[in-house]
């Protein structure tokens, strides 16, 4: 499948010359729409795309005098969208890999968070990690998480929400879920979720921007448009508002 993309993507047309960006004007980022509170559809506001990726990518777009214009797409393809330059980018807290970054081109980091294991707040039976081994893991959809539970159990069962995977755990359904410990938090403390961390974060990730294969200029642009919203206090402003911390900043 990674190299029908590569071939499909060597038949796309590049963008009209003198523009960095698909549309003149616009800058079109691409997220799942169904990681909360990173970015999700607001019901309150007719579906609108909000979330602190939401907020970042629409920063973003003001510095480099661009219409922001976020859209939804499934995660498992995403990728594969941006190949085919249906957007721009890609602003949906994805992490660095290396087998990502045969596919795209990252910005510098705009958080960093890792992987954590959430349970029931009833459970007693997984203290740590070594807990997990046999044990029902939900994970989202090509996610690193879930080749991080794979590493502790095979029965995983997989999701398209990490907060649906969350949702899921009083119930019954699942021993535990491994997400972003960010996503876990804010489940737990903002919505209220019957649910808690266990152990130390599995592992230290880091998000970036995915742009276009080879896009180095506007790679550049972005990088330098986050570097500047770092620096006058609007990316502060935005992490706090979801999270009560600066998410690039060690606690």
């Amino acid at each position: 499948m990674f190299f029908c993309f590569l071939f499909v993507t060597a038949c796309v047309p590049d963008r009209p010359a003198g523009r960095f960006t698909l549309e003149e004007g616009t800058f079109t980022f691409a997220m799942s729409g169904l990681y909360k509170p990173f970015n999700y559809h607001d019901t309150r506001r007719g579906g609108e795309l909000t979330g602190f990726d939401v907020e970042i990518g629409k920063a973003l777009a003001k510095e480099m005098g661009l219409k922001a214009n976020p859209v939804a797409t499934p995660w498992e393809t995403i990728i594969a969208g941006l190949q085919m330059r249906k957007y721009d980018a890609i602003i949906g807290s994805m992490g660095i890999t290396e087998k990502r970054k045969q596919a795209v081109d990252f910005t510098i980091p705009y958080y960093r968070s890792g992987a954590q294991i959430f349970v029931s707040a009833e459970n007693t039976s997984i203290r740590s990690a070594d807990d997990l081994k046999g044990k029902t893991i939900g994970v989202m959809k090509a996610s690193t998480f879930k080749e991080v539970a794979s590493g502790y159990s095979s029965d995983l069962v997989e999701y398209t929400s990490d907060i649906t995977a969350l949702q899921d755990l009083p119930t019954g359904r699942l021993d535990a879920v491994i997400t972003d410990q960010a996503v876990g938090l804010f489940a737990m403390n903002r919505m209220n979720f019957p649910i808690k961390d266990v152990g130390e974060p599995l592992t230290q990730d880091e998000m970036a921007i995915a742009v276009h294969k080879g896009d180095k200029e506007l790679r550049q642009k972005l990088n330098q448009a986050l570097e500047k919203i770092i620096r006058d206090g609007t990316y502060d402003r935005i992490s706090h508002k979801y999270f009560n911390r600066n998410l690039l900043e060690n606690e």
